[in-house]
């Protein structure tokens, strides 16, 4: 998913009144069968690269993706595509 898309993706939540967003980051080996489909049930899964990362990236590559979606709404010039 590209940022455009991940700050469309935030957008339709907040229209739809969501309260709150969870993303999990999955162990390095992956998720389960069973854990995947209940993601995939609950809203959908996101990966972030198909490289294995160390959790503290992963976090960290997350929290500047959703900053970046933040701006992106916002029309900061942040993120310039």
């Amino acid at each position: 998913m590209s940022s455009e898309a991940l700050a469309a993706w935030l957008e339709k939540h907040r229209a739809e009144g969501a309260q709150h967003v969870v993303f999990a980051i999955g162990p390095a080996d992956g998720w389960s069968d069973q854990a995947r489909a209940e993601g995939q049930r609950r809203g959908g899964l996101l990966s972030l690269s198909a490289m294995t990362l160390a959790r503290q990236l992963a976090r960290l590559v997350m929290a500047e993706q959703l900053y970046r979606a933040c701006t992106i709404l916002t029309g900061h010039p942040y993120h310039r595509g």
